[in-house]
């Protein structure tokens, strides 16, 4: 650094000076925000982490997080008692592919790993009926005389399956039918007794009729035909896997295309008493992370990765894993006008059956959380349910409701067309962070609702929290639970006149006020930090957090510092510094908001310092509330004086231009000194002593000189640099001879 050593300056002049510095240097700022764009952020503070805070729960993301037992969650955001949901049978096998029920309310499962048909009756466990040798019973339909058709998958059959005793305890079975392909995807009956079925790879439907006479009735330039269901005219609805169509094929066999879905396979069809056609499709329609050819629900050999490879009862896994399908899932309608419209769609959830409950109420199973939903209207749904198991894979009816099947367990349950007499709904645990005050209970709902409320300061409940605390809504919500770090809220819904609900609970809490923490304080020579101005667009509860730009400036010190506050509050910054030797700490500059500072390092005599940062959350907290903290710098130093050129002397002696100096620094120690003769190129000088430790230096060297060059007049300069890069030079004439 080149400039004058200052004079001492008070505390209040120095103030003045970097004030007005800091505001030259934002002005400038200012006028090259475009570049610094990239360097400022801003942070969302939903409250601005000012005295009392809330947690509101009013969406349907926010009720997803909770526990509910018996509660239904609309995607409106709401909670209401949901239809009974009651586990009827659990099979030995992970997966129920397909159910169906038969005249004695029994009630027959199609499974895989290992594949059986099981026949369950109301008390008793399920019993197998039918043990075929391929891998799995993936289809299964009843006849209006009692006969069972199942179709078996790979390389698989159809098998015509019939009682053998009066009250069907036992079962005979024989092939039915055997197409010669790869896979039976699915299985329907028309009127008049004749068996249609879906096949891959080749895309064939094939017609059987009841005496065995079989023929191919449609063939697609499909891989798979996935899904079979008739309309009410007694045409055959399919749904393929390739380019995801819908087809209608009349009784002759002629088919039309009636949509070609974005997605790749469609995994489901049902059709309601007025003509409406729900169908639900999956996957990218190209390219994704199944095998070609291979629909996203066929379960594959996890010892190989092949579908369907030779294995004794391997273990049934989904294709689509816990992170969501590609290309995710879908439902839509196809009015009887024949005009398609998406009803609802997920990125994380792959739709395995459609059916209708009460009322005509669609509703679709889906994995891999084994979630049952009501869709109700466009983008309209309800979860109605949470099987325990990965996916919901078919439904059939139920006197009172549906049989839904499921896969990783293989179970059965009974959805109910009424609800439970009560509800319950855990919220997830809320962490304040900080140990808090917990205020009233804001509630917005319907009927008869009770709250209650429990806290902790693990974010385990079940590790010695307080009891439940019922929260009187009649009487100002107060909430009686302890303070502490964890929250969770419960509420229970009874049936009444009025169905209950909950709309939105909000808590009211007071976190405990903490200091803020340093992590560092840095402080670099040489540097200015500049700042993008202030946005003139900020949002309430947006704050501007810009990130130091540093730049090289000699004549400049740059501090910075990271600094957290637990409690989120706004900070205010002062800076202080200290010289070596000095017991009072100045102020450089107070009511900072940025996180760094720069100052002139002309206004500090050449020394030894240290900086002093204290952060205060005052403005987020009332006048005696308020904390602070501080941190001090590691110790640096500030010198912008040059070094003195003293006693400069030059001559000629014979053919030698001798010449001596000394070099001297009041603070520290001379870097490196040079010479040019006659405006001639720079050149190293060593000092007397080789070594250059010391804030003063002799020099004393020769430089030859040859010809006339000895008789002429010459100008000799010299620099010296200080370890700070501080230069100062002399120069003195050698006059002719």
């Amino acid at each position: 650094m080149t400039v004058a050593h200052p004079s001492r300056l008070s505390e209040g002049a120095l103030a003045q000076t970097i004030d007005f510095d800091f505001s030259h240097m934002t002005n400038f700022a200012s006028r090259r925000f475009t570049p610094l764009l990239t360097f400022f952020l801003l942070t969302t503070i939903s409250a601005l982490a000012e005295g009392t805070r809330t947690w509101e729960q009013s969406k349907y993301e926010d009720f997803l997080k909770g526990t509910p037992h018996g509660v239904a969650i609309s995607s409106g955001g709401t909670l209401e008692l949901a239809p009974g949901f009651k586990l009827t049978a659990s099979t030995p096998s992970s997966a129920v592919w397909a159910v169906t029920t038969g005249a004695r309310d029994e009630i027959f499962a199609a499974t895989g790993s290992p594949a059986r048909v099981y026949r369950i009756t109301s008390g008793a466990k399920p019993v197998a009926i039918f043990q075929p040798q391929e891998l799995q019973v993936q289809a299964l339909v009843m006849s209006k005389n009692g006969v069972l058709y199942a179709a078996t998958n790979p390389d698989g059959k159809v098998y015509r399956l019939e009682p053998n005793s009066p009250r069907g305890e036992t079962w005979k079975s024989s092939v039915f039918f055997d197409p010669q392909t790869k896979y039976i995807w699915a299985l329907a009956l028309d009127d008049t007794g004749n068996l249609y079925v879906a096949t891959g790879d080749h895309g064939e439907i094939f017609r059987i009729t009841p005496d065995g006479q079989h023929s191919v009735f449609f063939k697609s330039d499909e891989p798979h035909i996935r899904v079979l269901a008739f309309d009410s005219q007694g045409n055959l609805i399919a749904g393929s896997d390739g380019s995801g169509l819908i087809y209608r094929i009349n009784p002759k066999g002629e088919a039309f295309v009636l949509y070609s879905a974005p997605k790749r396979e469609i995994t489901s069809l049902a059709l309601d008493d007025s003509g409406n056609l729900y169908f639900a499709a999956a996957g990218e329609k190209h390219g994704g992370a199944s095998a070609p050819n291979v629909p996203l629900t066929l379960p594959p050999n996890p010892a190989t990765g092949a579908p369907g490879a030779p294995s004794p009862e391997p273990p049934v896994q989904i294709n689509n894993s816990s992170a969501g399908v590609a290309g995710g899932s879908e439902i839509y309608r196809i009015a009887p006008d024949g005009s398609p419209l998406k009803l609802w769609s997920s990125r994380d959830d792959l739709v395995y059956s459609l059916a209708f409950a009460q009322k005509g109420r669609l509703l679709a199973g889906t994995g891999n959380q084994g979630q049952i939903f009501e869709i109700t209207g466009r983008g309209i749904y309800t979860e109605l349910a949470k099987a325990e198991a990965n996916q919901v894979t078919a439904f059939a009816a139920a006197s009172g409701g549906l049989y839904a099947a499921t896969s990783n367990l293989g179970k059965i349950f009974l959805l109910s067309n009424a609800t439970d007499s009560d509800g319950s709904y855990e919220s997830d645990v809320f962490d304040a962070h900080i140990f808090s005050k917990w205020g009233r209970a804001e509630f917005r709902g319907k009927g008869n609702v009770e709250l209650f409320a429990r806290t902790g300061n693990v974010d385990n409940p079940d590790r010695n929290w307080s009891t439940w605390k019922k929260v009187d809504l009649q009487k100002e919500s107060e909430m009686s639970a302890p303070p502490a770090r964890f929250i969770q809220w419960k509420a229970i819904l009874h049936p009444g006149a009025t169905a209950p609900t909950v709309e939105s609970v909000t808590l009211n809490y007071l976190p405990k006020n903490v200091a803020p923490e340093f992590d560092d304080v840095s402080v670099t020579p040489g540097t200015r930090y500049q700042s993008a101005p202030r946005p003139l667009n900020l949002e309430p509860g947006q704050r501007f957090d810009p990130a130091p730009n540093p730049n090289h400036d000699r004549q400049s010190v740059g501090v910075k510092w990271t600094v957290h506050d637990d409690n989120d509050d706004q900070l205010v910054y002062s800076v202080y510094y200290r010289g070596d030797g000095q017991t009072r700490w100045l102020l450089l500059k107070d009511n900072l908001q940025e996180k760094f500072y720069s100052f002139d390092a002309s206004l500090l005599p050449d020394s030894g310092y240290t900086v002093r940062v204290v952060a205060s959350d005052a403005p987020s907290h009332s006048p005696g509330e308020a904390l602070s903290s501080e941190k001090e710098s590691d110790r640096f130093e500030v010198d912008t004086t040059p070094p003195q050129i003293q006693d400069l002397r030059s001559s000629v002696r014979e053919n030698l231009l001798h010449v001596q100096f000394r070099a001297a620094d009041n603070f520290s120690v001379i870097k490196r000194a040079e010479y040019s003769i006659d405006a001639g190129d720079w050149h190293l000088v060593e000092p007397s002593g080789q070594l250059s430790d010391s804030r003063s230096e002799n020099y004393d060297f020769s430089v030859s000189l040859s010809g006339e060059a000895v008789m002429q007049e010459h100008v000799v300069v010299v620099r010296a640099y200080d370890r700070y890069d501080n230069m100062n030079s002399a120069k003195t004439l050698v006059p002719a001879k």
